[in-house]
């Protein structure tokens, strides 16, 4: 008993890889809503996403939770620093010259 392979043209891969980009499920989700297999739905995302330099992450985040972490660590770590530079002024202009 030979399995029906289902054939796509390239049209709706590339309509089905911006809906995947526009939308912020999981690629297995998606691939269930399509009855498309999530292994062939990762493979049409790297070949024809429309921005190739955007992070992506097989989940169907645009960007790991690790990296947003990492990012508001270092904005974090930056804001303290311009804050000791602004109290090390504030200490220097309020006192009274003599």
């Amino acid at each position: 008993m030979s399995e029906f392979r289902q054939r796509y043209n390239q049209k709706f891969k590339e309509e089905t890889v911006k809906y995947i980009q526009q939308h912020s499920k999981s690629i297995p989700d998606i691939a269930n809503e399509l009855n498309i297999p999530a292994k062939t739905l990762s493979s049409w995302v790297s070949k024809y996403r429309q921005f190739p330099d955007e992070p992506f992450v097989g989940s169907g985040n645009l960007r790991s939770h690790d990296q947003i972490v990492k990012d508001l660590e270092q904005r974090n770590q930056d804001l303290e620093e311009e804050l000791a530079i602004l109290k090390k002024a504030l200490h220097i202009f309020s006192k009274d010259p003599k």
